[in-house]
């Protein structure tokens, strides 16, 4: 057998690499995240730049990640008025381990199996308790957050990512009788700024 490639050993036979660096600075080990490495800015940035639908969407931008969780959020808001700001906060980071992750669509998630949602639920811990929140919401709560997601994404499979409704409708179901969103994505920067403007709003609203 041959050699394996240098990229996979080191000099002194250490284990690969498992932190990323940040741009805030910050290392965040992904195999034990600390919410002390979590930082929004990190968050905002990597979100804003993580393409739903693996980038097959239409337009000039790829409809990101950060821009999908504004809309989550905002649907929970209707779906849910009574909610208060710390369970905004947790519709708005529902997908926040994505800035770490990507956004993986679904029949992958599956093939990876449970070693996948430890990971994801590790990152999910972090990230939340570094702003407050119960490690894990509550099965109403992720019941609300689910359903506008599902809502969410049948608007965007039909509005950008080329399904028909009856498609959508099969894999989604059909979203609330009146319910009508319109998507179109935005740049990244522009995202990236709306992200950090509702964060702060949700987490101190003075």
């Amino acid at each position: 057998m041959g050699r394996l490639p240098r990229t996979q050993i080191s000099a002194k036979g250490e284990a690969p690499r498992a932190w990323q660096r940040m741009l805030s600075g910050r290392r965040l080990d992904l195999l034990d995240p600390s919410p002390l490495d979590v930082e929004i800015e990190d968050i905002a940035h990597g979100l804003a730049r993580v393409a739903r639908w693996n980038g097959q969407t239409i337009g000039a931008h790829a409809f990101s990640v950060a821009q999908h969780s504004l809309v989550v959020e905002e649907l929970c808001r209707k779906l849910a008025p009574n909610w208060d700001r710390s369970l905004r906060l947790t519709a708005l980071l529902h997908d926040a381990p994505e800035y770490v992750i990507g956004d993986m669509i679904s029949p992958f998630k599956a093939a990876l199996g449970l070693d996948y949602k430890a990971f994801e639920g590790k990152l999910e811990a972090a990230i939340h308790l570094r702003f407050g929140l119960p490690a894990h919401p509550t099965p109403a709560v992720k019941a609300v957050i689910k359903r506008a997601d599902i809502i969410c994404a049948y608007f965007e499979a039909v509005q950008l990512a080329g399904f028909t409704p009856a498609e959508a409708k099969r894999f989604f179901g059909a979203p609330p009788r009146g319910m009508e969103l319109k998507l179109k994505p935005a740049p990244t920067g522009q995202v990236q700024e709306a992200f950090l403007k509702r964060f702060r709003a949700l987490i101190d609203p003075a």
